[in-house]
């Protein structure tokens, strides 16, 4: 039996990363009053080693392979580092046009900062890798805080940094013009439904529009909120328009049972929703939706073709962040990451594909 199809008969039939994941959500789900409690979180900002193995090829079982739906495989890593606080990625968002710099948050209230390294158009490792504290308006940890740690979901506006904790459903805002990671935040107002989301299915993705995108569009300075897992009463999922000149609810339809694990906003002015499925009997699946950005109003329903799919026989895992860069050939660039949950079990992913027009 090959390496592959064992990795897969173990994961796909014992589910023994998921399980984890099922796991570990038990374990945070307990109170846990004392930032000791929070094992993964870092109090101080720190810089740290991270090693990186390539994935030359996403379907292993076809190596001559790169066409998946709309996407052209680029590259891949599987990223470990000896400091016990690395992993967990569950935002990511570039800092610069190159697709070099990036910022990522951990779900334990940890800021990651550093820039990829290319070989041509293939990632090669990470450089000046540094993590640091989520800080509160006080100039604390926010994992001081019982429950304020579980960081799910992360957008840029310029020098402004959104991001959503998950457990508490709430979102908070920094300006990283005072300090970079060491910005402290505020929390936003936000909608009433927003605070009555599933406990642990709540914000999993945020995007804001450009007030710049283009002229005369509505969304222009709104910051999108969408749940994991919360829903209308049709059971499609809940999305939250904050801010802007149209603030409200609406719908995104969901199928095949899929859940909203992050989201990025396309020049083109296409919202593409990253989801995920887990079974215990067949694993997790991955896929990447279309949806325009013109469709989103107060009560709308929206929905748009699928662009790509993935599973256990391919190079995935719990993947909850996406971003995307253009090249200065044109080339959209699409970047996924995945949060391990500090398990053995699971890696954290890092990978590249071009969108194919």
């Amino acid at each position: 039996m090959s390496k592959h199809r064992s990795r897969r008969s173990f994961i796909g039939h014992a589910a023994a990363g998921f399980s984890t994941l099922a796991l570990s959500r038990l374990a945070q789900a307990q109170p846990a009053p004392k930032p000791a409690l929070i094992e993964h979180a870092v109090a101080a900002p720190v810089g740290i080693e991270v090693n990186a193995r390539p994935i030359p090829n996403f379907e292993p079982r076809d190596r001559a392979r790169t066409r998946f739906g709309s996407l052209d495989y680029r590259g891949g890593l599987v990223l470990t580092s000896p400091h016990r606080g690395f992993g967990g990625l569950s935002g990511f968002r570039f800092l610069d046009t190159k697709g070099e710099r990036f910022l990522a948050i951990s779900d334990q209230g940890t800021w990651f900062t550093g820039r990829i390294r290319y070989s041509g158009r293939s990632m090669t490792g990470l450089d000046d890798v540094e993590a640091a504290p989520v800080l509160n308006a006080e100039g604390r940890p926010i994992t001081e805080k019982r429950l304020w740690y579980d960081t799910e979901s992360l957008a840029r506006d310029g020098d402004l940094v959104y991001v959503g904790l998950e457990r508490v459903n709430q979102i908070m805002r920094f300006d990283f013009s005072k300090g970079g990671t060491r910005a402290r935040g505020e929390v936003l107002p936000t909608p009433p439904g927003v605070r009555k989301l599933p406990y642990n299915k709540g914000l999993e993705a945020l995007v804001f529009v450009p007030k710049d995108i283009s002229k005369g569009q509505p969304l222009a300075g709104t910051l999108i909120a969408l749940s994991e897992g919360g829903f209308d009463a049709d059971g499609n999922l809940i999305g939250f328009l904050i801010g802007g000149p149209t603030p409200g609810q609406f719908s995104i339809r969901r199928t095949d049972q899929q859940l909203i694990s992050d989201a990025v906003l396309l020049p083109s002015g296409d919202l593409l929703i990253l989801e995920r499925k887990f079974s215990w009997f067949t694993g997790v699946d991955i896929r990447i939706r279309a949806i325009p950005l013109k469709s989103i109003a107060p009560g709308a329903l929206v929905d748009g073709p699928v662009l790509f799919k993935a599973d256990l026989g391919h190079e995935i895992d719990n993947m909850e962040g996406i971003d995307a860069h253009v090249t200065p050939d044109g080339e959209t660039v699409l970047t996924l990451v995945s949060d391990d949950n500090f398990s053995m079990l699971q890696r954290t992913l890092l990978l590249q594909f071009a969108l194919v027009e």
